[in-house]
């Protein structure tokens, strides 16, 4: 009975558009009048990244149905609400990984085709430590990473000795389209990236104050903490120190562990170094950090920060230092998720992730409210700076993309796979009165005449 009713009401969403409210509210903000009225959208992996995401939310435009529906085979559940000026719409995967990731975003752009630009947000791991020598950058817990390009890091050959990358022009996904390249352009400056993060630092108490406001009224016995944890508990290891079971525990398995290929137990993955007696002396020492970690009862970070650069995309967790250190010198990324290899060959999109762990064997999920608030605080940040009604699908249609005899070609991705001229992607301007200049998705340029 339930699906019955729930496939009618989406036929008949299909098959008939609300009418446009002739209402305008005193505070402009008008509520939209369907689907097309969308062009942001907020894909969301974790139940707690959603949660961070809803509680920064201004207004929800579907608080009790879907009043705007979706086509027909569309398994997505979608949250439409406004950002500021902005009309969002949500969705959370229902698991993890690349491939669900695609489906979702995939089933997103046919029933919102307006949405032009898709914000992946949530926590990752992160590399600790950018680039060498002066130049080199440290990343914290609590850190945000915004991709300026996505790498999808397990694709290629497992051989016998060593697993080899595929990374030619065919395989690696495509840069982002100008509009995207622009925002980070944008973002790389001092200016722009003071205002962000002070404007994610305001979004982030107003989020904590509403989650502690919301679980003094919930009658449920746990609640998030979207708290910092603290810089004691900010804990980098050496690469090689493994998070197992120390000598004389009693575990066989752990006590075998002398080397990299030796297993360490499941049970100790578990537990924390506290439990496990992780040797504080094989912690690393950051200078930034030091006069926190002096301070047990310090609960302020000293502010909001964000990095711009790859992030690396697959399939696997990263539970190992050595190989987190391996890929990030292999594939020159910054950070690690699961989700953005999908979305980006189906969406123009910003990977927006806050560093909860270190993609080593010590990691744990103590960072991961704080990470996933931080980082739909940003989220919203970039939003309010650069994403106003109308504009966005507007700015896109203008710089990449192109009439066909009266057929619309629209990038779709940060390079991906969209496009229906005969297989081609096109992202070029008209050179003259009978030409037009394109690429192909798998790259060159094609010139194509009009009689």
């Amino acid at each position: 009975m339930f699906s019955r009713c729930f496939e009618q009401r989406t036929r008949l969403s299909n098959s008939k558009p609300m009418e446009k409210s002739s209402i305008h509210r005193p505070d402009g903000f008008d509520r939209p009048n369907g689907r097309s009225d969308f062009e942001v959208a907020i894909i969301c992996a974790l139940a707690r990244e959603f949660d961070a995401v809803c509680l920064l939310i201004d207004e929800f435009w579907n608080e009790y149905n879907d009043q705007f529906g979706k086509v027909q085979g569309n398994h997505n559940i979608y949250t439409t609400e406004r950002l500021g000026t902005c009309n969002v719409v949500v969705v959370q995967l229902s698991d993890m990984g690349k491939a669900m990731a695609a489906s979702a975003a995939a089933s997103l752009r046919s029933s919102y085709p307006q949405v032009s630009l898709a914000l992946l947000v949530g926590v990752c791991g992160a590399v600790p430590f950018r680039g060498s020598g002066p130049e080199m950058t440290t990343i914290s817990l609590g850190d945000v990473i915004i991709s300026d390009i996505v790498v999808q890091y397990d694709l290629g050959r497992v051989l016998t000795d060593r697993f080899v990358r595929k990374n030619t022009a065919h395989d690696d996904l495509r840069r982002p389209n100008k509009t995207i390249r622009n925002i980070l352009a944008s973002l790389g400056g001092s200016r722009v990236q003071d205002q962000i993060e002070q404007r994610a630092g305001i979004f982030l108490k107003h989020l904590q104050g509403k989650a502690n406001t919301k679980a003094s009224r919930n009658r449920r016995r746990s609640h998030a903490n979207y708290q910092y944890p603290g810089a004691v508990n900010d804990r980098l290891f050496q690469p090689w120190y493994r998070h197992k079971h120390r000598s004389g525990s009693g575990c066989v398995i752990c006590e075998g562990c002398l080397s990299d290929e030796d297993p360490a137990c499941g049970e100790s993955l578990k537990l924390s170094c506290e439990e496990l007696g992780c040797d504080v002396s094989c912690l690393i020492p950051r200078e930034h950090l030091q006069s926190t970690l002096d301070d047990p009862d310090s609960e302020s970070p000293e502010g909001i920060f964000f990095h711009v650069g790859a992030i690396g995309s697959g399939d696997a967790v990263i539970r190992s230092g050595k190989r987190r250190d391996q890929i990030a010198a292999e594939a020159s990324v910054i950070a690690f998720e699961m989700e953005g290899a999908g979305v980006w060959d189906e969406l123009p999109c910003i990977v927006i992730k806050d560093v909860c762990d270190y993609a080593d064997s010590h990691k744990n999920k103590g960072w991961q409210n704080y990470a996933a608030a931080t980082a739909a605080s940003v989220a919203k940040a970039v939003i309010e700076k650069y994403i106003a009604p109308a504009t966005v699908s507007n700015s896109l249609q203008s710089s990449d993309s192109i009439d066909l005899g009266g057929r619309q070609d629209t990038q779709r991705g940060g390079g991906g796979t969209g496009g229906s001229a005969g297989g081609m992607q096109f992202n070029g301007s008209i050179s003259g009165s009978k030409f037009v200049v394109g690429n192909h998705r798998s790259g060159g340029t094609t010139n194509i005449r009009f009689a």
